[in-house]
């Protein structure tokens, strides 16, 4: 499937997406957004983090990233931008703490008793690649809660929501970039309707064409 480069002065690093009919766990799409290289490239994961650090302002307190979506890379240069620049953080080392969830049989987000310390009691950044209708950014956000933490702020390279579960999300490209982005449920999916076969199933990891 071939991507098309998008550029902005927000971000050296270029977002790639393709148009057409996908389907996701939660969904079915109009646009798949590739972020392979940015969660892979360490140049491209610094220039994101970059893009991300400056919309946040000194006063919000982070002490733990949550990083889904593989995106542990971007996750690291973030903190390291918020660090440097900084922000608060409540940890005794005044470290920020960047972790990945794990998921049980049921993909219910749990975290070990080594990783519940950095948890509980912490503000939490949950950090993803892309956010299309908020179900994972909120079931994140409830696994925070019930480990006894606090969510500081959502962030994603894309988003076409502009607020999850109460928090509004900070990203790099949004709708505003993509005005015509669409998200349907899969019962109510145009496409599907109009018998436009699905050109692949798409999720964090990448996308296998059919």
């Amino acid at each position: 499937m071939k991507l098309i480069e998008v550029k902005t002065h927000r971000c050296s690093a270029p977002l790639r997406y393709q148009q057409g009919h996908f389907a996701t766990n939660h969904s079915h799409i109009n646009y798949y957004i590739d972020i392979t290289y940015q969660k892979t490239r360490l140049s491209e994961a610094k220039a994101v983090a970059k893009a991300l650090e400056r919309h946040f302002d000194t006063t919000t307190i982070v002490d733990t990233i949550l990083c889904l979506d593989g995106t542990g890379v971007i996750g690291t240069c973030l903190a390291n931008e918020l660090t440097k620049d900084g922000f608060m953080s409540m940890n005794s080392h005044q470290t920020i703490y960047v972790v990945e969830p794990e998921f049980n049989a049921n993909s219910q987000m749990i975290f070990r008793d080594n990783i519940k310390s950095m948890i509980k009691g912490k503000h939490v950044l949950v950090l993803m690649a892309s956010i299309t209708t908020g179900f994972t950014a909120k079931r994140s956000m409830e696994a925070i809660d019930y480990y006894g933490g606090y969510v500081s702020g959502v962030a994603a390279m894309y988003s076409a929501v502009k607020e999850t579960g109460g928090h509004p999300v900070v990203s790099v490209y949004s709708l505003d970039d993509f005005p015509d982005y669409a998200s349907y449920d899969y019962r109510e999916c145009p496409y599907c309707k109009e018998g436009k076969p699905i050109d692949a199933l798409v999720n964090s990891f990448g996308y296998s064409k059919l």
